[in-house]
Parts: C-alpha cells; sequence; structure tokens
C-alpha cells in the first residue's frame, strides 16, 4: 500500500500575506469547502486574535459541515517570561475552537537572541510550555519549527534541542520550516534525514518558501528523506516569492513518487481546484502552470503534434486527464498538417472530409503570422479563417463606416482621469441599414457599445457576449507611433471563452478587427448551439 502523506494547506493564511491578495470573510469559507472536498487534511485559517474577519472565521467555520479536513488555528509559542497558561496568545488559540492548533517557534540560535532578545535556554522552555499546555487542552498540536534549516546550519545541536522540546512535550507533527527560501534540495534532504535519524518514530512536516525556486523540489526531497506532511498553497502564493505549490506536491507525490494524498480519483480535480482558488484570490492560473496550466499539454511544434498522435507519452509526462487537464493543439507558423488537423478537429472542422487543401491553410497561417499575427492565443479568429477557407463564413454584419471621437476635459492636467469616447457606427445586416452611437471609458469600449446596439435587434445572442480582456502590443517599437500593432481581446457567453487576434499600424482599426472576430464567432457559437437544440439557426 502506498504511504500515506499528508496535506496541510495555508492558503489563508501565508497565501494571504501575498502581494494584491486579500481574502474576504467568504472568500475564505468558500475555499474551505472546495479544500474539504478535494480531500486536503489541514486547513490553516489564520491568526485567531489578529484581526476581527481571523476572529469571524473561526466562529463560522464551525457551522460547516467538513466531511474531511481540520481545521488548523495558527500563532505563536508563549512570549518569554510568561507561563503557557497565563499567555494570551494561546488562550486566543485554543478559544477559536480549532482542534488543530499550530505554533510557530525560533530554531535559529541568532533569532531568538536577536529577535526574541531571550536566552536560548528560555526559548526550549517556551516550547516545551506551550507545546505541553496545549496538548493537555486536547488539541492536535503542530510546532512550526521556524528558520529551522538557516538554524541547523549555524548551530545544528541547539536546532536539535528544539525539536526535541517539542517532540518531547507531545507535538503530533513537527513541521521544518524552510522560511528564507535559500536552501536546496540535497540540504533539505540530509538535514531532514538527519533529524529522523536523530528521533525514532517523530513525525516530520516540510514547509518550504520559493524564493531560490527550489520550494517544491525541497518539499519533495524532505518526504524522500522521512518527511510525512507536506504543508504549502494553492498556486504557491505567499509573502516574497511564494511558498510550496501544494497541488504540484500532491501531484508529484501520487503520480512520481507513489505516495498517496487525495487518491487518484481526486487528483482528476486539480486543475478545476486551481481554477477555483485562483478565482477567490482574485488571480489567474499562470498558463505555464506545471500540471493545471493551460499551456502545460499544449503543443505547437510540427514535430510533436505528429507525434503526440501516435505516442502521446513523447511529449506528455502524464496524462493530462489524470489531473483534470487535457492536450490541445497550438497553430502557428511553426505547425504541421497534424498539428493543424488535430486543432481543426478541436474547433469542429474536419478540414480532410471538407476536401479543403490542407498546405494552402497553412500557407496561410504562415503568412499571417510573417505579418504579426498569432493565433496561439486566439481561436476564435482562427476558427473564422477556416470558416473562409472551408466555404461556411458568411458575415453577420458589414461595415459601412465607423468613427471614434475622444472627449477630454483638461482640468487636472496629466492627473486627469475623466476622458471618455464615443462611437459612431454604420452598419448592415442584410437589407438593412443601422446606425448607433455608443459610449464607453475606452475607444474599444465605445465601439463594442456601439455596435452592440446597432446588430441587437438581428441577433439576440449578442447580450450573453462579454469582452473579458484587452491587449496591445508593438510588433516593432522600433518605429515608435508608425509601428505595427497586434491587438488580442479575450471574450465570453457565460460559458466558455476565446481569443481573436488583428495587426494594423492603426490601433483603432486592429481593435475593431479584433472586436468583429470576437463577437462573429461568439454570434456563430450561438447559431451552432441553437441548430443542435433542434431550434431557429
Amino acid at each position: 500500500m502506498a504511504e500515506r502523506i499528508y496535506t496541510y494547506d495555508s492558503t489563508l493564511r501565508d497565501g494571504g500575506q501575498a502581494e494584491g491578495v486579500a481574502f474576504s470573510l467568504e472568500d475564505k469559507l468558500r475555499l474551505v469547502e472546495r479544500l474539504d472536498r478535494f480531500g486536503i487534511d489541514f486547513i490553516e485559517g489564520g491568526y485567531p486574535a489578529s484581526n476581527p474577519k481571523d476572529i469571524a472565521f473561526y466562529e463560522a467555520v464551525r457551522e460547516l459541515p467538513l466531511r474531511h479536513a481540520r481545521i488548523a488555528a495558527f500563532g505563536s509559542t508563549c512570549k518569554k517570561g510568561v507561563a503557557a497558561e497565563e499567555d494570551a496568545g494561546l488562550r486566543d488559540l485554543l478559544r477559536s475552537g480549532a482542534p488543530v492548533v499550530t505554533i510557530v517557534g525560533k530554531t535559529w540560535d541568532a533569532q531568538v537572541i536577536r529577535a526574541l532578545q531571550t536566552t536560548l535556554e528560555e526559548n526550549l522552555r517556551m516550547i516545551a510550555d506551550s507545546v505541553a499546555y496545549l496538548k493537555r487542552q486536547g488539541r492536535r498540536v503542530v510546532f512550526d519549527a521556524e528558520h529551522f534549516f538557516d538554524g541547523y546550519k549555524a548551530n545544528s545541536s541547539y536546532a536539535l534541542a528544539c525539536v526535541r522540546a517539542a517532540h518531547e512535550a507531545g507535538a503530533d507533527s513537527i513541521d521544518l520550516c524552510e522560511t528564507n527560501g535559500g536552501a536546496l534540495p540535497f540540504e533539505v534532504e540530509a538535514i531532514v534525514a538527519t533529524v529522523i535519524e536523530g528521533f525514532p518514530g517523530i513525525a516530520l512536516g516540510i514547509h518550504c518558501h520559493d524564493d531560490s525556486g527550489c520550494a517544491v523540489a525541497n518539499t519533495l526531497a524532505a518526504v524522500r528523506a522521512g518527511a510525512t506532511e507536506v504543508q504549502g498553497t494553492i498556486g504557491g502564493i505567499g509573502e516574497r516569492v511564494g511558498n510550496t505549490d501544494l497541488l504540484t506536491v500532491i501531484a508529484d507525490l501520487e503520480l512520481k513518487m507513489g505516495r498517496t494524498c487525495v487518491g487518484p480519483e481526486k487528483l482528476r480535480e486539480l486543475t478545476s481546484v486551481a481554477q477555483y482558488a485562483a478565482a477567490v484570490s482574485d488571480l489567474s492560473v499562470a498558463a505555464r502552470h506545471p500540471y493545471v496550466g493551460a499551456a502545460a499539454f499544449a503543443h505547437k511544434g510540427g514535430l510533436h503534434a505528429s507525434a503526440i498522435a501516435r505516442f502521446p507519452e513523447a511529449y506528455e509526462h502524464v496524462d493530462p486527464a489524470a489531473v483534470g487537464n487535457r492536450a490541445h493543439m497550438v497553430v502557428s507558423e511553426l505547425a504541421g498538417k497534424a498539428s493543424l488537423l488535430a486543432k481543426a478537429r478541436s474547433l469542429g472542422f474536419d478540414l480532410e472530409a471538407a476536401g479543403v487543401d490542407v498546405q494552402a491553410v497553412l500557407d496561410d497561417i504562415k503568412e499571417r503570422e510573417a505579418d504579426g499575427y498569432s493565433y496561439e492565443v486566439a481561436d476564435g479568429s482562427l476558427a473564422l479563417l477556416l470558416m473562409r477557407h472551408t466555404g461556411e463564413y458568411v458575415p453577420m454584419f458589414s461595415l459601412e463606416s465607423f468613427r471614434v471621437i475622444v472627449d477630454d476635459h483638461e482640468d487636472m492636467g496629466a492627473w486627469a482621469k475623466d476622458a471618455m469616447s464615443e462611437a459612431t457606427i454604420k452598419i448592415h445586416v442584410g437589407e438593412d441599414r443601422f446606425v448607433a452611437t455608443g459610449e464607453g471609458v475606452g475607444p474599444v469600449g465605445a465601439l463594442a457599445n456601439a455596435l452592440r446596439l446597432a446588430i441587437m435587434e438581428s441577433y439576440p445572442a449578442m447580450a450573453d457576449l462579454e469582452l473579458l480582456d484587452y491587449k496591445v502590443r508593438l510588433l516593432d517599437e522600433s518605429q515608435g507611433t508608425d509601428a505595427m500593432t497586434r491587438v488580442t481581446i479575450t471574450t465570453t457567453d457565460g460559458t466558455s471563452t476565446w481569443g481573436t487576434v488583428s495587426v494594423s499600424e492603426n490601433v483603432i482599426e486592429a481593435s475593431w478587427n479584433a472586436l468583429v472576430d470576437s463577437l462573429e464567432y461568439g454570434l456563430y457559437r450561438a447559431s451552432m448551439k441553437r441548430e443542435q437544440e433542434g431550434g431557429r439557426p
């Protein structure tokens, strides 16, 4: 039977310390529920007495019908010169009602002397008394040995004495913290092995930071040496560079090292958990994030694509389905016929059955990409291009003209933020001509609003389409304002998202063309959906 490795999530505390991340009480509770369903063993909620929100969290989380996870309250050992029974911080931890209490204590002699400004003996007393007191109150106790690896390198006998104090006082798990994020995997493995050897039967955990880019590797090294609990955050968010990405560690342990964390069935939820946590954190999952990123199993090179069709293991280290992700082909100037045929099928087009000259399509794509187009993130524009080659493309509308005006009142100089844009569009839908004017903060928003007003009556599905993102890139910055501009737009219909792209020397023209592609593709998708449902095309 595979060795069980316990998972300890600190997204709500350590992750909340990341720059730009701020969890509401509702955010925290929602994330707890999702991590519980996923199978995380311990979820750390924060400092029970640090702020009203964390106090409210521990009150509210008691009402959640959690099936698996146990909630941990985080704090410090008792203060110097204060008995554990009299320490206000420890009382707050108990008052939280959390079944697990995690206390952090110093293990680096220099920190004890310079940061705590106390003696090495008093620090050992603080650790032992705090753990023993919390155990007498019936709590599961995790001792976070702060700066353990730096402390071990500086004074190994004292760092080990701190571990001994917590162990003999009854700590259920002692989690060694690589707090500065500077250790390397071979160091972590050797030091953890030494601790295991010195304390037979001890339950060790590992808590790493990613300042040297080794948090995941250090965590796996610790498990190799005998650690049985892994701490981390979803997506690796945290202070400075961040913490160990717990999801990557779980996947590596399950798929590469033969350990069990959540099991193969739950592991298939890995990507959805990453996306859910990112949404709650008001972040996005990086496209190139291991296992769960949108590009984690993307194939662009023609040789790769043709090999994948026959031998997926050649360029996929695991089955994407094992982590709830999927493989997909990326079409670019590097693509071969196999890539294009596979990508076209994923978009609903069988080019061979349609009798399309696949090489002609490839040549068209390569010529456009030489001009600055990029179809890697523009499935909408690519689908419309394929429709033109298959003969399926029928314009939803035709442009007579548009005009954009930017109106700014100079009342605050360079700090002014009151500029507004107005766009007037003249559009033909079949035999009908429409003129509409829309306003927006920027010219693209104004164009989108005007176009929506002009064709909404003809295409009610426009109401479901929403622009999510707009990016502009100069393709040759040396040309300054005369440079070619590439615009990409991301659009959603509420269930799916797609990208579109256009290139022009004029940023407004490029924006208009990308906007038209985004809305035409959205309307095409809506039309296909109605046909499949038996409705009016």
